[in-house]
């Protein structure tokens, strides 16, 4: 998945566990969100997976449907 920088839209790099844009020397955590209520879903990582659980009642998100969002570090 490729991650577009939030300042100059192009295309990010993983560096250490977080975001990095080249062009405009920038650095930035992932979020992802729930697509039903914009509220931080909680990351479940086993065996290799990883699923996203809402907290807030709506359950198990799929992957797909998450709304991933890039903040400054």
């Amino acid at each position: 998945m490729d991650a577009s920088c939030p300042r100059c839209a192009q295309v990010m790099n993983w560096v250490n566990g977080h975001y990095h844009c080249d062009t405009c020397n920038s650095d930035y955590r992932q979020l992802a969100e729930c697509p039903d209520c914009g509220r931080p879903l909680q990351e479940l990582k086993a065996c290799g997976a990883v699923d996203y659980l809402c907290q807030n009642g709506h359950g198990l998100i799929s992957k797909k449907r998450v709304k991933f969002s890039y903040w400054p570090i």
